[in-house]
């Protein structure tokens, strides 16, 4: 197990630093990489999975996190997306306790620190895989490759393809796998020390912790099960020390080989098998758990998995792969989405991106080669390792043994790249090594390489801070991705700016024919700008497209109520209602229908059913009062005011319905109590200051009936009624001033 110096690790230009100087070098640079992160919002995918996830919230059972998928939806539910991570949401529902609610600045503070101490043990695991297992006579673990350890975790440090994982909240499972995987790893080494076992071979507790870990690592993210992959192979090449080329060679000639008896007696078997049934047991474990089976994804979401033709399904696949490693190699363009038309299919081999693929195979071969059959022990078992580093970690993501839900994610490139910053370190060792007399050029090389990575992560975390700066980013790089189009107009959309949000929404439309969503809120926006028209052609077309999109039939619903097609908007809303049962909002907007059609009855039952089901829709309560007050049923109007206000005992819209309901019942002090009460919460509605007028106008208060109608008109001057109501109270206080002596 224990090797002496590499031969080409005091010709890498770093200086020798002591253990601790090491990880606090890396440490600092992983900092400097990403803190202008720490104030970033919440962006993307933390809407749903941080700001719309009730698992976070105190009053929420513990329980929930270990029943719900990461997003906080009920694993059994058919639309949940079966990503089991309770432990990353725990540490989310850890961040929103300290904070005392959705403070962004804890959860990416903790992120940037998770990344640090991720890259400082970096060093240890690399000090291993490239310089064998040793230990000191304390139990510590002796780096045998101290400068290419240092450059390796380095360069994973500064790496830019972790942006997204950093940056983004949502990230934090990577990390946390990440995080594991490397305890799960170093925990395994710890079973060879001689110490901790009287056979001097291995201790089977410390393998039995190892697999503790890899299953903490895979109830943070799946991709955490990969670390038994990077142990076994470590097992074999480093422990075992097996020249698998020569093994094999032998087994396949059937020739003697005297090592291979060795090889058991060290219980390598034992340990695979304990490996084997952990890893078995965790995947049955994780399939159960799953409930009705592996999530369902659309065609957009990854559309080479839908491909009938099964060469070309291949070649795609692999010019997926090819994307990956150019991401690692040349990190610059970065997108948050791949999806949705970013990456058009190859459709036959005369595509010019076949090249690309043909280039990955190429490297790949002879990467493999030379891990294989190089005479150089040392050059065999790093390239080897690397590679195992590099590529078992992306295995779930690479649609062989499953199809997943993405193209390219850069997220999933977090544990993969650190074999290829293993393999970056070698090469530029053996660079040094050979050209020593470009010693000065190297290092310049070395140098820019450092700080073009270090300047690339702090631009994509400066645009991972806000939705406006991530999407608009993406739109240079991925200009052919119709999500990306939807979320910049949704973005402008949201902060007022609708004008230009249509001229995004169109595009995605027309980019991606049948997006609904895009649909959905373009026909929204129109209806709004009453361009009723198209915009029910829009939302005829979503659900047409979609006929389970439950928004897209009550927002139809309301266009069509515009339009005064009632029946076909009752039949929309309930079409709504249909596809989702407990729906407030549909609910009250079919309230409004009725209440347009004078079915009062049916209009008072659409928005009790919409409170009972969201107890504080102030719209819904509000219009049961004022149909009520409008239809003369003032006693039963007071109640449901009421009722009402103690459970919105804030809500001034509800305080001035009823204040209304009460003048006319000639409850006037409460009448004036809860005109008064909603004037401290909005002091300038003009409305409401018009209707206190009224009230001391009916209870012959006339002065301070004329001070609330100055009021109300110098707010606003076009109020309907107030400027009646005022001239005949000053014409009676004229009458009154004429008539006293």
């Amino acid at each position: 197990m224990a090797q002496t110096e590499l031969y080409w690790d005091h010709h890498i230009p770093l200086p020798k630093l002591g253990a601790v100087q090491a990880k606090v070098t890396v440490a600092v640079v992983a900092l400097l990489c990403f803190i202008n992160s720490y104030d970033g919002e919440f962006v993307f995918d933390d809407s749903e999975a941080i700001v719309n996830n009730k698992d976070l919230k105190p009053v929420t059972p513990l329980s929930n996190i270990w029943r719900n998928d990461f997003w906080g939806s009920n694993l059994s539910s058919n639309s949940s997306h079966k990503s089991y991570r309770p432990l990353t949401v725990l540490t989310f529902r850890l961040n929103y306790l300290i904070a005392g609610g959705l403070h962004p600045v804890g959860f990416h503070v903790l992120n940037i620190i998770l990344h640090a101490v991720i890259s400082v043990l970096m060093i240890d695991v690399f000090a291993i895989l490239i310089g064998g297992l040793d230990y000191d006579e304390k139990g510590w673990t002796v780096n045998h490759a101290p400068k290419t350890s240092l450059l390796a975790a380095i360069f994973f440090a500064a790496h830019p393809i972790h942006t997204e994982s950093v940056a983004g909240v949502v990230g934090r499972a990577d990390l946390l796998c990440a995080l594991f995987f490397q305890l799960s790893f170093l925990t395994y080494c710890k079973a060879f020390n001689k110490g901790n076992d009287k056979d001097g071979r291995f201790s089977v507790q410390w393998v039995v912790v190892s697999l503790a870990l890899c299953g903490a690592a895979m109830l943070c993210k799946e991709q955490g099960i990969t670390v038994l992959g990077v142990n076994a192979a470590f097992d074999v090449l480093l422990i075992c020390n097996v020249n698998v080329y020569e093994l094999g060679h032998r087994l396949l000639f059937r020739k003697n080989s005297p090592e291979l008896s060795e090889i058991l007696r060290t219980g390598l078997l034992k340990r695979l098998g304990l490996m084997s049934l952990g890893g078995l047991s965790m995947l049955y474990a994780r399939w159960r758990i799953m409930g009705t089976g592996p999530p369902a994804f659309t065609e957009v979401d990854n559309p080479a998995s839908f491909e009938e033709n099964i060469f070309i399904r291949i070649v795609n696949y692999n010019y997926y792969y090819s994307l990956n490693a150019w991401l690692l190699l040349c990190p610059w363009w970065l997108c948050f989405d791949w999806s949705m038309g970013c990456v058009p299919l190859i459709k036959s081999a005369t595509d010019w991106r076949v090249v690309w693929l043909l280039l990955l195979w190429c490297v790949l071969i002879g990467l493999v080669s030379q891990a294989l059959c190089s005479p150089d022990s040392q050059r065999r078992r790093t390239l080897t390792l690397g590679l195992v580093l590099l590529v078992v970690p992306f295995l779930p993501a690479c649609n062989i043994f499953f199809r997943v839900g993405f193209v390219v994610a850069e997220r999933v490139l977090y544990l993969s790249s650190a074999g290829y910053c293993l393999l970056l370190a070698y090469s530029l060792g053996q660079c040094c090594y050979r050209w020593i007399k470009y010693k000065k050029l190297t290092c310049v090389m070395l140098l820019a390489l450092l700080c073009m990575y270090v300047v690339r992560c702090a631009l994509r975390s400066h645009q991972w801070r806000s939705e406006q700066s991530l999407f608009s980013s993406a739109l240079s790089v991925c200009p052919l991705n119709a999500k990306v189009h939807y979320n910049v107009g949704k973005n402008l959309a949201d902060r007022g700016n609708t004008t230009a949000a249509v001229k995004y929404y169109r595009e995605a439309v027309r980019l991606h024919p049948n997006y609904v969503h895009a649909m959905n809120n373009l026909g929204n926006i129109l209806k709004e700008q009453n361009e009723l028209s198209e915009a029910e052609q829009l939302l005829s077309k979503a659900v047409a497209v979609q006929p389970d999109f439950a928004a897209a039939w009550m927002n139809l619903g309301i266009v069509q109520n515009s339009l005064r097609k009632f029946e076909a908007a009752e039949e929309s809303y309930w079409n709504a209602l249909r596809y989702r049962r407990k729906y407030p909002d549909c609910y009250y907007n079919l309230g409004r229908l009725y209440a347009d059609q004078n079915r009062h009855v049916d209009a008072l039952n659409a928005w009790r059913n919409a409170t009972m089901l969201k107890p504080d829709h102030s719209l819904a309560w509000n219009n049961m009062v004022i149909l009520l007050d409008n239809t003369g049923n003032l006693g039963q109007a007071e109640l449901i005011g009421r009722e009402a206000l103690k459970l919105l005992p804030n809500d001034h819209t509800i305080m001035f319905s009823l204040a209304n309901v009460l003048g006319k019942l000639q409850k006037y002090k409460e009448s004036e109590s809860f005109f008064l009460h909603a004037l401290r919460i909005k002091p300038n509605a003009a409305s409401c200051h018009g209707n206190l007028a009224v009230l001391y106008h009916r209870w012959g208060k006339l002065e301070l009936a004329k001070k609330h109608y100055e009021l109300s008109l110098k707010l606003d001057p076009e109020a309907p009624g107030t400027r009646d109501n005022y001239n005949m109270l000053r014409r009676k206080l004229d009458q009154l001033k004429h008539s006293t002596p």
